[in-house]
């Protein structure tokens, strides 16, 4: 291992193409997979800014902004459990939005209970924007939606499945893929997303113990209704995993990290075989010496393993820093700890791969080659 950092150092400019190509690769899938992640993450905001324990609706549900109406009567099977705390209803769907200067928006209504602590309320709808969304007809938006909804300002009015709303609020942070998210009362919700007065999209419950969740949810899908429950993170996981795969951005994100994963291998390979080939008459040396051919190959491979160790050193901090420029410009970029071990582990693997092909140049070691 030593002799082989040494002669990375000694060699470096030789070496500097395949570090360059391994970091390359790990910046590119580690970056593209950081922003499909926060891409998708959008889709599951309702939940991920609620404070439920425990989702239900109706049993083909496939994500949180695709619920179908439920009875408000399924609440009992909840209210059965010993350890459910409180229960809530939760209204969400796709509505059309009519500008006020002509035209039209899909976007997705959501209605909460706005009293006390409510389970439904994402948790950037202060007690004063609550407040102001008990008003009949009063909405809030995300104020970077003003362009794609066609106003200018709080207090402007607008229509909603042809009946009229009043923006009384901005949020921040909650900008939907979709469409815009249009935040109100449970009063205001039902006509807009044309539901009865016995229907809702969603019940809500939290639990005394949030541990507790798993076990409740696997008690309510027994129940003969075959009702759809969740805990929020698999609520939401799957909100994500659907969006996913439905949008086919799975298998883009596979293609194009496999093309850089070749597109690196093979420059890493070829920079590894022309660092050995340039190197066949030291290794001559080494195999007069009576060194075996499995310790020289040892070699290289150590060699592909620290342009690998190198690469990554030198991606990780690049990969940060354009995340926090991409989070700046508002392209949100999720890096959790294991996408980036994935992504090093992925990468490290391409650089050993190419150590192998790089062996093909040791059968040309022979110690014959000093005398020529």
């Amino acid at each position: 291992m030593s002799y082989a950092l040494a002669t990375l150092w000694h060699e470096r400019n030789r070496f500097l193409p395949g570090v360059l190509a391994v970091a390359f690769s790990a910046l590119l899938i580690a970056l593209q997979c950081g922003l499909l992640l926060g891409l998708f993450s959008i889709t599951s905001l309702p939940i991920d800014t609620t404070s439920a324990d425990i989702w239900v609706g109706h049993p083909e549900v496939l994500s949180v902004d695709l619920g179908r109406p439920i009875p408000e009567a399924w609440e009992s099977y909840l209210l059965r459990m010993s350890e459910v705390e409180r229960t809530e209803v939760y209204m969400q769907g796709f509505a059309y939005w009519a500008k006020p200067d002509g035209g039209s928006e899909l976007c997705i209504v959501i209605g909460s209970r706005l009293k006390g602590s409510p389970l439904g309320a994402v948790d950037r709808l202060t007690p004063g924007l609550r407040s102001k969304l008990t008003e009949p007809g009063s909405i809030v938006v995300d104020e970077s939606e003003f362009g794609r909804l066609g106003i200018e300002r709080v207090g402007d009015f607008a229509e909603i499945s042809g009946q009229r709303v009043r923006v009384v609020g901005t949020v921040q942070g909650l900008k939907s893929l979709a469409g815009p998210y249009i935040f109100c009362s449970l009063r205001t919700a039902r006509p807009r997303l044309r539901l009865s007065e016995d229907q809702t999209t969603y019940l809500l419950a939290k639990c005394k113990r949030k541990e507790d969740a798993p076990k409740v949810v696997e008690r309510l899908r027994r129940y003969p209704n075959k009702i759809s429950a969740f805990t929020s993170e698999e609520f939401s996981l799957r909100s994500r995993v659907h969006w996913l795969t439905k949008t086919k951005a799975g298998i883009a994100l596979g293609c194009a990290a496999a093309l850089r994963l070749l597109v690196g291998a093979d420059v890493t390979s070829q920079t590894l075989y022309a660092a050995t080939a340039a190197s066949l008459r030291e290794y001559a040396v080494l195999r007069a010496l009576g060194i075996p051919r499995w310790r020289m190959a040892m070699t290289v491979l150590a060699q592909s393993f620290w342009v690998g160790i190198a690469g990554i050193a030198l991606a990780l901090p690049a990969v940060l820093g354009l995340a926090h420029v991409g989070d700046e410009l508002g392209a949100k970029v999720l890096l959790p700890a294991w996408l980036l071990a994935g992504s090093a582990a992925v990468t490290m693997a391409m650089a050993l791969v190419s150590g192998l092909f790089a062996l093909r140049s040791l059968r040309q070691v022979e110690p014959v080659a000093l005398l020529r």
